[in-house]
C-alpha cells in the first residue's frame, strides 16, 4: 500500500512541529486537509506512514550517494563527498529526524537484527574498499567501518545542529574532518 504524498507531507509537518507523540492520525489528516475517516478507508496507519518515511529516506540517501559512487577521484575523495552528501540529506530531513522517537528511528535505520540496514551503509562500504585498493584509505573491516561512519556522521551532525545550534557548514565540516582522519591512510 502506498501512502499518498499529501499525507506524507502532512506527517512531516506535524512531526516537525510537535514531535512523534503529537503526530496522531487526527492531526495528520487535519494537516493534509482530509478526514480521519479518509485515512481509515485508505488503510493508512501511523506505522505505514513511518514505513513510507523510512523508504523515502532510503531513496534520498541512495540518490545522494550515487555521485560519490560513480564519480572520479580517489576512494578518499569520493568517501568525503559521500559523507558531505549524507549531511545534506540529514539537513533536509532534520526536523523529521529530530521529531522521531528513538524507537521510530530504530525502525527506520535498523533491520530485525538491530544492524544498520545495508541500503544505508553499502555505498560507504564500497568507497572504503575502493580507497583501500587505491591506497588513499587505510585497510579496515569495510562493513564495520561503513556502519560506524554512517551512524557517527548522521547522529553527530544532527546533534550538533539541534543540540548545539551549529550552522550546517560548521557541523558537516567538523564531523567529516574527524571521520576522515580516522580512515585516512
Amino acid at each position: 500500500m502506498s501512502v499518498p504524498p499529501n499525507i506524507v507531507d502532512a506527517a512531516r509537518h506535524v512531526l516537525a512541529e510537535d514531535g512523534l507523540a503529537a503526530a496522531t492520525l487526527e492531526r495528520i489528516s487535519a494537516a493534509a486537509g482530509v478526514s480521519r475517516m479518509t485515512l481509515h478507508r485508505r488503510g493508512v496507519t501511523k506505522e505505514e506512514i513511518l514505513r513510507t518515511l523510512a523508504g523515502q529516506l532510503q531513496v534520498a540517501y541512495r540518490e545522494a550517494f550515487w555521485p560519490a559512487l560513480v564519480g572520479k577521484g580517489t576512494g578518499r575523495e569520493r568517501l568525503e563527498l559521500a559523507l558531505r552528501l549524507q549531511c545534506e540529506v540529514t539537513e533536509e530531513n532534520l526536523a523529521t529526524l529530530q521529531a522521531l522517537s528513538d524507537s521510530a528511528r530504530e525502525a527506520i535505520y535498523h533491520d530485525s537484527h538491530g544492524l544498520t540496514r545495508p541500503e544505508f551503509v553499502q555505498p560507504l562500504e564500497r568507497l572504503l574498499i575502493d580507497g583501500a585498493a587505491d591506497g588513499s584509505l587505510r585497510q579496515t573491516d569495510p562493513a564495520e567501518m561503513a556502519t560506524l561512519l554512517f551512524n557517527a556522521v548522521g547522529h553527530t551532525y544532527r546533534h550538533l545542529r539541534t543540540g548545539h545550534g551549529w550552522k550546517p557548514r560548521r557541523a558537516s565540516e567538523a564531523v567529516i574532518a574527524l571521520m576522515m582522519q580516522g580512515v585516512a591512510s
